[in-house]
């Protein structure tokens, strides 16, 4: 069986192998890093399947680097931080992060939310078939132009084009297309695509919806595509069909 690998980018050698010890041990591969040059020699040539990143590198922009990890590969990123402030968790989810942990950080929900990330990224292992099966939901979404191939997680748009979206991008367009037409508030969209409730003030899936936006074309004064329904959440408004 092979060990999911977890790339560790802290300046601080204390902390990367203190989640190298503890990772290891609940059977994960770890690789430790201190520098963002490293990181992506790192990901070059043994590419990792998360990356947790700390952001306040000496010298360097945390930031940056995560920009170049989503231009280059798919993997999960879960940044790993002191800074707490609000907007470097925007600017993070903006990028692209999967997840943003401030420290100090527990361990064990650090795990959890490694864990969510990972599942997200590689599918399950199908369940055992029940006495009545419901049918299985056919792969292919289709709206606006678009199409959504939930099965190699890729989206086209006309042309046959592909655009690429992150894990929460993915999640997020997934869960809104198959239903279509329905007022899905908050609370329920980050249940569906992260695996725990909203706690106050949390704008992920606002910045998920933003980014959403930007790529499918859809203005975001005037949103065709994902309107805002005010007090409510959001509604994914054209029509889909499924193949």
């Amino acid at each position: 069986m092979t060990l999911p690998h977890v790339a560790v980018l802290d300046d601080e050698v204390d902390i990367t192998q203190l989640l190298a010890t503890y990772l290891q041990a609940q059977g994960f591969r770890v690789s430790q890093v201190h520098s963002g040059r490293a990181l992506l020699e790192l990901m070059a040539r043994d590419p990792a399947a998360l990356v947790l990143l700390d952001l306040g590198l000496p010298g360097e922009d945390g930031f940056v680097i995560a920009r170049q990890l989503r231009e280059h590969w798919r993997c999960g990123l879960v940044i790993v931080t002191g800074r707490g402030d609000a907007i470097d968790k925007v600017v993070g989810l903006e990028i692209g992060a999967d997840d943003y942990v401030t420290k100090p950080f527990d361990l064990r929900e650090l795990l959890a939310r490694i864990k969510a990330v990972l599942r997200r990224l590689v599918p399950a292992e199908p369940a055992p078939p029940a006495a009545a099966p419901a049918p299985p939901q056919r792969p292919r979404l289709r709206f606006a132009g678009w199409e959504l191939d939930t099965a190699a997680r890729r989206l086209v748009d006309a042309s046959g084009t592909e655009v690429v979206l992150t894990t929460g991008e993915f999640e997020l367009l997934q869960v809104l297309a198959r239903h279509a037409g329905r007022v899905l508030s908050r609370d329920f969209l980050l249940e569906q695509t992260r695996g725990r409730e909203a706690a106050p003030f949390d704008r992920t899936i606002d910045v998920l919806v933003g980014r959403l936006r930007r790529k499918l074309g859809d203005n975001a004064d005037e949103p065709q595509l994902i309107k805002s329904v005010r007090g409510a959440g959001y509604l994914f408004a054209p029509a889909v069909s499924q193949h």
